[in-house]
């Protein structure tokens, strides 16, 4: 996975994030959470499926099998670091419509839901 970004990542809040979480179908969405499983047990949000990068190797071959390049998909990580080198790959496989959420899951449990623990 390269960390050289060619493209410009889009971006949602965690606010609008919780908007969308709550008024859509979730099959409206594809969400993908790239924190290892540790963080995961953690804190963590319903729906999110774990495809922690450190793992990329055992789960890259199948993205395109498990996912619609052609659906909404939300990238989440602790700070929105490893989740924008997510959507960068994520963009290079064909995806078109990829978002990294801004503050990942610390900027949802500080803005959002405070009853996720901060780590």
């Amino acid at each position: 996975m390269t960390s050289q970004f060619r493209q410009p990542i889009a971006q949602i809040s965690v606010e609008v994030l919780e908007q969308r979480l709550h008024n859509e179908s979730v099959s409206a969405l594809q969400l993908i959470d790239v924190r290892e499983p540790e963080e995961v047990a953690i804190a963590a949000i319903a729906g999110f499926e774990v495809l922690p990068l450190s793992q990329f190797a055992s789960w890259a071959d199948t993205i395109l099998v498990r996912f619609d390049t052609n659906v909404e998909t939300l990238v989440m990580c602790h700070h929105g670091i490893r989740s924008a080198q997510m959507c960068q790959w994520l963009q290079q496989q064909g995806f078109t419509n990829v978002k990294n959420i801004a503050g990942g899951i610390d900027a949802y449990s500080l803005a959002v839901n405070p009853a996720i623990p901060r780590y």
